[in-house]
């Protein structure tokens, strides 16, 4: 009696302490390729596709934490330069402020109308007139000149996360659809169509397409929050033209 016990309690204490269901997830999960295991299965094209998208996210995460710092380091700059701008009585001392802050946009569309206003100011000045404008249009053209200019420094690098966005996707259904070609000429040349023989071609397959939507998403957001806050400085740009174009009409018509 006590060694049919002992032989009873010996197995039930085995099933509580390993569970069949503990011990086939352990087994699935010790059986299960991981990504980089899959990428070193795959066939050359499938691994020149997902070089290609993993040199674009490197590509657009650079573009984006260097925008980041980029306009960071604007936008605090650009505060500072319309304080000096405002309590500054001469455009010569906003001149000479200008020279510390040349991060912000704003430095350079005034260092541009400082410019056309001085060499007008100096082209009267030699004809008697003193501290006159001969144009304020040419003034303005000036600053418009300069604002694409600042325009376009700020959007440097948002292009490559726009094609980014659209392509990588494209790029892995690319990988995808020649990898499950292969699978499936794989499956006519061994005969048989069973899910072990099956699955690992298409696993390998659709890592093509994670890889491409994992390249294109964090590019996408990244172009549209860049693109609003590149659309806000531009707004910002236009006024302070306004602006120094009212100070320009004010002290020197």
């Amino acid at each position: 009696m006590l060694l049919f016990a002992r032989n009873w309690l010996v197995p039930g204490l085995t099933c509580m302490a390993t569970p069949p269901i503990t011990l086939l997830a352990q087994l699935s999960h010790a059986s299960e390729p991981g990504i980089f295991e899959l990428f070193l299965r795959a066939g050359w094209m499938a691994k020149f596709v997902l070089g290609l998208l993993a040199v674009m996210s490197v590509v657009s995460w650079s573009i984006m934490i260097t925008k980041h710092l980029q306009m960071r380091r604007s936008d605090g700059q650009s505060r500072k330069f319309l304080g000096v701008f405002r309590q500054s009585e001469r455009f010569s001392e906003v001149n000479r402020a200008a020279e510390r802050l040349g991060a912000s946009p704003l430095v350079g569309i005034f260092q541009a109308g400082y410019v056309e206003i001085d060499s007008q100011i100096k082209a009267t000045s030699s004809e008697g007139a003193s501290y006159r404008l001969k144009s304020l249009d040419g003034v303005h053209r000036s600053l418009r000149r300069a604002i694409v200019v600042e325009r376009q420094v700020l959007s440097r690098g948002i292009g490559f996360l726009a094609t980014t966005a659209a392509a990588s996707p494209f790029i892995g259904l690319f990988g995808t659809v020649w990898g499950i070609m292969i699978a499936f000429s794989q499956i006519g040349v061994s005969g048989s169509t069973s899910l072990a023989t099956v699955a690992p071609g298409i696993a390998e397959a659709l890592v093509n397409t994670a890889a491409g939507l994992v390249a294109a998403i964090p590019a996408l957001v990244g172009y549209n929050l860049f693109s609003n806050r590149i659309r806000a400085i531009s707004l910002e740009m236009e006024d302070f033209v306004l602006e120094l174009l009212n100070l320009a009409e004010r002290n020197f018509t």
